[in-house]
C-alpha cells in the first residue's frame, strides 16, 4: 500500500466541507428572509474516515493513486428538508450555482434502491483555495427529507452491525419501514401549505414576544421604570390570554415610548 500523509491529503476535503456548510446555511437564511420559508431544514457535513476510504477503495477496486477521482464522497454534505418537493428546488439551486460544478446526479427518490433507500445525490467538483493554489475536490451532496434521513440512519447502523449482510427478516421489515416513511412524506406534502402557515404563525408569535420583552428592557435603559413596569404588566395579561393582536398593539405603544424617551420627551 502506498505510504500517504492522510492528514495533508484530507485537508482540502475538510476545507471544502466547512465552506460548503457555511454557504448552504447562508442560503437557508436567505430563503427564509426572501420567502418566509426555507426548503432547507438544516445542513450537516463530514469527511470520510481513513478506514472508510480504504474499505471503499478495496470494495470498488480503486487504486491508491486514483482515490481522488475514484472515491467521490470523501467530502460529504447532507441537506435535510421537510417536504419531498423541497428536494427538487434545492437541487435546481445547486445546479445553477457558479461556485461549484455538477458532475452528475443520482435520483434515488424517484428510483429508490431495492433496500427502500431514498435520497437525492449530487456529485460536485468544488474548488478549494489552498496555500499551494486552487485544488478541485469532489464532494457528494445528499438531499433528503427528515423521514428519509431517519430511515437511512437506522439502515446504516444495521448494515454496520451485520457487515452489509442483513438477515432476511430485518431486510423485509426495513423495506416496509421505508414505504411507511415515504407515505408519511407524501401525507405531509398533501398538507404542505397548512404546515408552513402554522410554522410561520408560531415563528411570528415568538419573534413578537421577543421584541416586546426586549423593548421593555430598553425602556429601563432610558430610566422609564414606571412606564416599563406598566408595559410588563400589560404584556403578562396579554400573554396569559394568548392575545396576539393585543401584543401587536402593545408593541407599537412600547416603540412609541422608546422614541419619546430617545427624544427626551416626557412620558
Amino acid at each position: 500500500m502506498e505510504v500517504r500523509d492522510w492528514g495533508k491529503f484530507l485537508l482540502p476535503y475538510e476545507q471544502a466541507v466547512e465552506e460548503l456548510k457555511v454557504k448552504l446555511k447562508s442560503l437557508r437564511v436567505e430563503m427564509k428572509v426572501r420567502d418566509e420559508y426555507s426548503s432547507i431544514e438544516f445542513v450537516t457535513g463530514r469527511v470520510k474516515r481513513v478506514s472508510s476510504i480504504l474499505e471503499k477503495a478495496k470494495r470498488l477496486d480503486v487504486p491508491m493513486d486514483k482515490i481522488e477521482v475514484g472515491i467521490e464522497d470523501i467530502a460529504g454534505i447532507r441537506i435535510m428538508c421537510q417536504f419531498v418537493e423541497d428536494i427538487e428546488r434545492i437541487s435546481s439551486i445547486i445546479r445553477a450555482r457558479k461556485d461549484m460544478v455538477l458532475v452528475y446526479e443520482k435520483d434515488y427518490v424517484t428510483n429508490k434502491k431495492e433496500s427502500g433507500y431514498r435520497s437525492y445525490h449530487m456529485i460536485i467538483e468544488y474548488p478549494v483555495q489552498t496555500a499551494l493554489g486552487v485544488k478541485p475536490v469532489l464532494a457528494e451532496v445528499q438531499i433528503r427529507t427528515l423521514a428519509m434521513n431517519f430511515w437511512a440512519t437506522i439502515e446504516h447502523s444495521l448494515n454496520y452491525k451485520f457487515k452489509e449482510s442483513l438477515p432476511d427478516l430485518i431486510r423485509v421489515r426495513l423495506q416496509k419501514a421505508a414505504e411507511a416513511a415515504f407515505q408519511l412524506d407524501e401525507e405531509m406534502s398533501s398538507i404542505h401549505e397548512e404546515i408552513v402557515a402554522a410554522q410561520k404563525l408560531f415563528e411570528d408569535s415568538s419573534n413578537l414576544v421577543s421584541k416586546v420583552l426586549s423593548d421593555i428592557q430598553e425602556l429601563y435603559f432610558y430610566h422609564r421604570v414606571r412606564e416599563a413596569a406598566q408595559f410588563q404588566l400589560s404584556f403578562n395579561e396579554l400573554w396569559e390570554k394568548e392575545d396576539i393582536l393585543g401584543l401587536k398593539v402593545l408593541s407599537l405603544q412600547i416603540i412609541d415610548a422608546i422614541n419619546r424617551a430617545k427624544a427626551g420627551r416626557p412620558d
